[in-house]
C-alpha cells in the first residue's frame, strides 16, 4: 500500500520519478522510522505519515531546486535533502546539523542508499565555509535567523529556499532590507492537511 500511496502522491505533486527513486524513497522512511526508536529523529511515527508529513513535503519543492549545489541546514532526518537527492541524482546535496547522533544517521542513510551526491556534515551553521547557490531549511523556526546565519554561505546570485508552514507575515515583515522576498508559494502536499509555503528570498546588494 505504501507504494501505491507514494505513486499518487507524486503524481498529485506532477512529479514523474523511476521506479528506482520511488523504491529509494520508501528505503529511506523505513531506516528513517527504524533509527528513529534510539535516536529521536521525528514526532511522527506511523509510516503512512512519514510518507505526506515528510517526503512528499520535502518534495514539494523540488520544481523551484534549480541545477548547483544545495545545501540543507538544520537537516535532522535528511528533511528536506535526503528526498531531493534521491529525486535528482545530479543534484550535490550537502546536509548540515549540530548534532552528531542526527550526522551519524545522515552518513549512514546516504551510504545504505546508495547516495553518493549527499554529503553530511557535523557543526553550526554559522562556523561553516562554502558557497552554494542554494540553501534551504523546513526545520528554522524563524526567517531571519535563518537567513542571518547562512549569509555568508549564499553564493553570489544565489537564493534562500525556506520552507514554511503558515504565512509567516511578521516574519517576512522583520527581515532587513537587503534581503529581497522573490516570491512565496503556496504549496498543496497530498495527504497533508495543513498549511505549507515555500519562500524564495535573494540577498541585494
Amino acid at each position: 500500500m505504501s507504494g501505491e500511496t507514494l505513486a499518487a502522491g507524486l503524481a498529485a505533486l506532477g512529479l514523474d520519478l523511476p521506479a528506482a527513486s520511488g523504491d529509494r524513497l520508501l528505503a529511506f522512511r523505513d531506516l528513517l522510522l527504524k533509527w528513529n526508536r534510539t535516536y529521536n529523529l521525528t514526532a511522527v511515527r506511523e509510516p503512512e505519515q512519514v510518507l505526506s508529513h515528510h517526503l512528499l513535503d520535502s518534495l514539494a519543492i523540488l520544481p523551484w531546486v534549480e541545477a548547483g549545489p544545495l545545501l540543507d541546514v538544520g537537516s535532522g532526518g535528511g528533511l528536506p535533502g535526503i528526498p531531493l537527492a534521491i529525486a535528482r541524482p545530479d543534484l550535490e546535496v550537502t546536509l548540515v546539523d549540530a548534532v552528531q547522533k542526527k550526522v551519524s544517521f545522515l552518513q549512514q542513510a546516504a551510504i545504505e542508499l546508495e547516495l553518493p551526491n549527499v554529503r553530511a556534515v557535523h557543526g553550526r551553521v554559522e562556523g561553516l565555509a562554502g558557497q552554494y547557490p542554494q540553501i534551504t531549511s523546513r526545520a528554522f523556526s524563524d526567517l531571519g535567523e535563518f537567513v542571518g546565519l547562512t549569509r555568508h554561505l549564499l553564493a553570489p546570485g544565489g537564493r534562500w529556499l525556506a520552507m514554511k508552514g503558515v504565512r509567516p507575515a511578521a516574519e517576512m515583515a522583520a527581515l532587513p532590507a537587503e534581503i529581497q522576498l522573490a516570491v512565496i508559494l503556496p504549496l498543496v502536499v497530498p495527504g497533508l492537511a495543513a498549511e505549507r509555503h515555500l519562500l524564495i528570498l535573494k540577498a541585494g546588494s
